[in-house]
Protein backbone atom coordinates (compact mmCIF):
# COMPACT_ATOMS: atom_id res chain seq x y z
CA UNK A 1 0.00 0.00 0.00
CA UNK A 2 1.72 3.11 -1.26
CA UNK A 3 0.33 5.72 1.51
CA UNK A 4 0.08 9.04 0.87
CA UNK A 5 -0.16 12.76 2.70
CA UNK A 6 -1.84 15.41 0.53
CA UNK A 7 -0.52 18.92 0.79
CA UNK A 8 -2.78 21.67 -0.63
CA UNK A 9 -4.28 24.82 1.05
CA UNK A 10 -7.31 24.64 -1.16
CA UNK A 11 -9.79 22.36 0.88
CA UNK A 12 -12.33 21.35 -2.84
CA UNK A 13 -8.33 20.41 -4.21
CA UNK A 14 -7.44 18.24 -1.49
CA UNK A 15 -11.24 16.74 -1.66
CA UNK A 16 -11.03 15.78 -4.99
CA UNK A 17 -7.81 14.32 -4.84
CA UNK A 18 -8.53 12.17 -1.86
CA UNK A 19 -11.75 11.27 -3.53
CA UNK A 20 -10.06 9.84 -6.50
CA UNK A 21 -6.58 8.24 -4.86
CA UNK A 22 -9.20 6.44 -2.20
CA UNK A 23 -10.59 4.65 -5.38
CA UNK A 24 -7.04 2.94 -5.70
CA UNK A 25 -6.35 -0.34 -4.39
CA UNK A 26 -2.58 0.17 -3.59
CA UNK A 27 -3.26 3.80 -2.68
CA UNK A 28 -4.46 4.98 0.48
CA UNK A 29 -4.68 8.90 2.00
CA UNK A 30 -2.98 9.09 5.24
CA UNK A 31 -3.32 12.91 6.36
CA UNK A 32 -4.38 16.08 4.54
CA UNK A 33 -2.21 19.35 5.33
CA UNK A 34 -3.44 22.90 4.41
CA UNK A 35 0.57 24.53 4.25
CA UNK A 36 4.26 23.29 4.66
CA UNK A 37 4.12 23.32 8.64
CA UNK A 38 1.17 20.62 8.25
CA UNK A 39 2.62 18.52 5.68
CA UNK A 40 6.30 18.24 7.32
CA UNK A 41 4.09 17.79 11.15
CA UNK A 42 2.30 15.25 9.12
CA UNK A 43 5.26 13.56 7.23
CA UNK A 44 6.95 13.18 10.96
CA UNK A 45 4.11 11.60 12.59
CA UNK A 46 2.96 9.26 9.89
CA UNK A 47 6.45 8.16 8.12
CA UNK A 48 4.08 8.23 4.10
CA UNK A 49 5.62 6.94 1.11
CA UNK A 50 4.97 10.11 -0.84
CA UNK A 51 4.07 13.89 0.03
CA UNK A 52 1.84 15.56 -3.09
CA UNK A 53 2.77 18.79 -2.28
CA UNK A 54 1.64 22.09 -3.43
CA UNK A 55 4.52 24.99 -3.83
CA UNK A 56 1.97 27.84 -3.29
CA UNK A 57 0.63 27.80 0.41
CA UNK A 58 0.18 29.85 3.83
CA UNK A 59 2.98 30.35 6.63
CA UNK A 60 5.51 27.72 5.07
CA UNK A 61 5.62 27.55 1.37
CA UNK A 62 5.92 24.04 -0.38
CA UNK A 63 9.69 24.72 -1.48
CA UNK A 64 10.00 25.99 2.20
CA UNK A 65 8.27 22.39 3.66
CA UNK A 66 10.47 20.60 1.16
CA UNK A 67 13.60 21.49 2.90
CA UNK A 68 12.62 19.66 5.91
CA UNK A 69 10.77 17.18 4.34
CA UNK A 70 13.95 16.23 2.00
CA UNK A 71 15.69 14.45 4.65
CA UNK A 72 12.80 11.97 5.80
CA UNK A 73 12.28 8.87 4.13
CA UNK A 74 8.90 10.09 1.80
CA UNK A 75 9.44 10.70 -1.92
CA UNK A 76 7.70 14.24 -2.40
CA UNK A 77 6.13 14.94 -5.75
CA UNK A 78 5.24 18.36 -6.53
CA UNK A 79 1.71 19.15 -7.54
CA UNK A 80 1.03 23.11 -9.08
CA UNK A 81 -0.38 25.04 -11.49
CA UNK A 82 3.19 27.11 -11.65
CA UNK A 83 5.28 25.56 -14.19
CA UNK A 84 7.87 28.64 -14.29
CA UNK A 85 11.85 28.05 -14.33
CA UNK A 86 11.91 29.62 -11.00
CA UNK A 87 9.76 27.36 -8.83
CA UNK A 88 10.59 24.20 -10.95
CA UNK A 89 14.51 24.25 -10.54
CA UNK A 90 14.02 25.28 -7.02
CA UNK A 91 12.29 22.78 -6.14
CA UNK A 92 13.84 20.07 -7.86
CA UNK A 93 17.43 21.28 -6.07
CA UNK A 94 15.38 21.40 -3.30
CA UNK A 95 14.81 17.27 -3.33
CA UNK A 96 11.41 17.18 -4.81
CA UNK A 97 11.48 13.82 -6.97
CA UNK A 98 9.12 15.03 -9.33
CA UNK A 99 6.93 18.10 -10.88
CA UNK A 100 3.32 17.90 -11.48
CA UNK A 101 1.36 20.65 -13.15
CA UNK A 102 -2.31 20.62 -11.71
CA UNK A 103 -3.90 19.97 -14.83
CA UNK A 104 -2.21 16.47 -15.32
CA UNK A 105 -5.58 13.87 -16.42
CA UNK A 106 -5.97 11.81 -12.89
CA UNK A 107 -4.69 8.62 -14.17
CA UNK A 108 -1.43 10.03 -14.82
CA UNK A 109 -1.70 11.74 -11.28
CA UNK A 110 -1.70 8.10 -10.13
CA UNK A 111 1.01 6.50 -12.78
CA UNK A 112 3.64 9.08 -11.57
CA UNK A 113 2.86 8.34 -7.67
CA UNK A 114 3.42 4.85 -8.36
CA UNK A 115 6.69 5.53 -10.19
CA UNK A 116 7.69 8.00 -7.76
CA UNK A 117 7.04 5.11 -5.22
CA UNK A 118 8.75 3.18 -7.40
CA UNK A 119 12.14 5.60 -7.32
CA UNK A 120 11.54 6.98 -10.37
CA UNK A 121 11.10 11.07 -10.70
CA UNK A 122 7.96 11.91 -12.73
CA UNK A 123 7.92 15.17 -14.79
CA UNK A 124 4.78 16.50 -16.77
CA UNK A 125 5.42 16.72 -20.22
CA UNK A 126 6.18 20.29 -20.62
CA UNK A 127 7.85 20.15 -17.34
CA UNK A 128 10.54 17.47 -18.78
CA UNK A 129 11.29 19.35 -22.43
CA UNK A 130 12.04 22.85 -19.71
CA UNK A 131 14.61 20.14 -18.17
CA UNK A 132 15.79 18.88 -21.13
CA UNK A 133 16.64 22.24 -22.71
CA UNK A 134 17.92 23.59 -19.78
CA UNK A 135 20.28 20.81 -19.28
CA UNK A 136 21.22 21.08 -23.32
CA UNK A 137 22.35 24.65 -22.69
CA UNK A 138 24.01 23.28 -19.79
CA UNK A 139 21.64 26.04 -17.76
CA UNK A 140 21.48 23.37 -14.73
CA UNK A 141 24.67 23.03 -12.65
CA UNK A 142 22.49 21.05 -10.08
CA UNK A 143 25.88 18.52 -9.86
CA UNK A 144 26.95 21.47 -7.56
CA UNK A 145 24.47 19.87 -5.13
CA UNK A 146 25.35 16.35 -5.37
CA UNK A 147 27.44 14.35 -2.77
CA UNK A 148 30.98 12.89 -3.67
CA UNK A 149 29.93 9.38 -3.37
CA UNK A 150 26.09 10.60 -5.75
CA UNK A 151 29.39 11.61 -7.97
CA UNK A 152 30.89 8.82 -7.89
CA UNK A 153 27.70 6.70 -8.78
CA UNK A 154 26.75 9.15 -11.81
CA UNK A 155 30.07 8.98 -13.58
CA UNK A 156 29.47 5.64 -13.51
CA UNK A 157 25.92 5.55 -14.98
CA UNK A 158 27.28 8.11 -17.60
CA UNK A 159 29.21 4.68 -18.02
CA UNK A 160 26.72 2.84 -18.60
CA UNK A 161 27.16 0.76 -15.67
CA UNK A 162 23.52 -1.11 -14.00
CA UNK A 163 22.92 -0.29 -10.66
CA UNK A 164 24.33 -3.98 -9.30
CA UNK A 165 27.72 -3.03 -11.02
CA UNK A 166 27.95 0.19 -9.11
CA UNK A 167 27.25 -1.54 -6.26
CA UNK A 168 29.82 -4.31 -6.69
CA UNK A 169 32.56 -1.41 -7.80
CA UNK A 170 31.63 0.79 -4.83
CA UNK A 171 31.21 -2.39 -2.35
CA UNK A 172 27.48 -0.89 -1.19
CA UNK A 173 24.66 -2.59 -1.64
CA UNK A 174 22.08 -2.33 -4.47
CA UNK A 175 19.65 -1.06 -2.12
CA UNK A 176 21.70 2.06 -1.38
CA UNK A 177 22.58 2.44 -5.05
CA UNK A 178 19.16 3.24 -6.13
CA UNK A 179 19.03 5.72 -3.38
CA UNK A 180 21.51 7.42 -4.72
CA UNK A 181 20.45 7.25 -8.43
CA UNK A 182 17.03 8.65 -6.97
CA UNK A 183 18.14 11.63 -5.08
CA UNK A 184 20.88 12.32 -8.42
CA UNK A 185 18.05 12.29 -10.81
CA UNK A 186 16.03 14.61 -8.44
CA UNK A 187 18.58 17.03 -7.97
CA UNK A 188 19.63 16.64 -11.67
CA UNK A 189 15.89 17.68 -12.50
CA UNK A 190 16.18 14.76 -15.79
CA UNK A 191 13.50 11.76 -15.41
CA UNK A 192 15.87 9.20 -16.19
CA UNK A 193 19.13 7.66 -16.11
CA UNK A 194 20.17 8.23 -19.52
CA UNK A 195 19.43 12.03 -19.51
CA UNK A 196 21.28 11.73 -16.03
CA UNK A 197 24.32 10.32 -18.06
CA UNK A 198 23.66 12.96 -20.98
CA UNK A 199 24.30 15.32 -18.31
CA UNK A 200 27.19 13.85 -16.81
CA UNK A 201 29.19 13.91 -20.30
CA UNK A 202 28.08 17.46 -21.19
CA UNK A 203 29.64 18.59 -17.17
CA UNK A 204 32.59 16.44 -18.18
CA UNK A 205 31.91 14.40 -15.45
Amino acid sequence: MIRVVLADDHAVVRQGLRTFLDLQEDIEVVAEASDGEEAVAAAAELDPDIVLLDLVMPRLDGLGALKSLRHGRARILVLTSFGDDDKLFAALRAGAAGYLLKDVQPTELVRAIRSAHAGESPLSPAIATRVVEEVAQGGVSAHDDLTPRELDVLALIARGRSNKVIARELGVAEKTVKTHVSHILAKLGVSDRTQAALYAVRQGL
